[in-house]
């Protein structure tokens, strides 16, 4: 079982920047592909990135290209995503999980833990 805790949200202005960090407990993290999800009232949530278990590999959701960045501390046990240039478009809840399935994944429903997600507001 693993327990993943986001944080790092809040209030930020259009073109600013935040990270958001997600730790984990109960297993080492270096098992996972590690996701970030984003969600807002009355859509399905949405896919951002993901980093392999290595860390060599990552992949975005086109909206954010050039502007997110995933990366992961497997000593820390510990990942992260670095958004920077935040458009109002942004504003949603974050969500970091887990998944032990196989390179690449993008789904929701193959990621098995999830945290309890944390609050992004980008004002225009």
């Amino acid at each position: 079982q693993v327990q993943l805790v986001e944080s790092g949200g809040g209030l930020v202005q259009a073109g600013g920047s935040l990270r958001l960090s997600c730790a984990a407990s109960g297993r080492t993290l270096s098992s996972y592909t590690m996701g970030w999800f984003r969600q807002v009232p009355g859509k399905e949530r949405e896919f951002v990135a993901a980093i392999r278990r290595s860390g060599l590999n990552t992949d975005y959701v086109d909206s954010v290209k050039g502007r997110f960045t995933i990366s992961r501390d497997n000593v820390n046990n510990t990942a992260l995503l670095q958004m920077n240039n935040l458009k109002p478009e942004d504003t949603a809840v974050y969500y970091c999980a887990a998944s032990a399935r196989a390179w690449p994944i993008d789904a929701q429903s193959e990621y098995d833990y999830w945290g309890q997600g944390t609050q992004v507001t980008v004002s225009s």
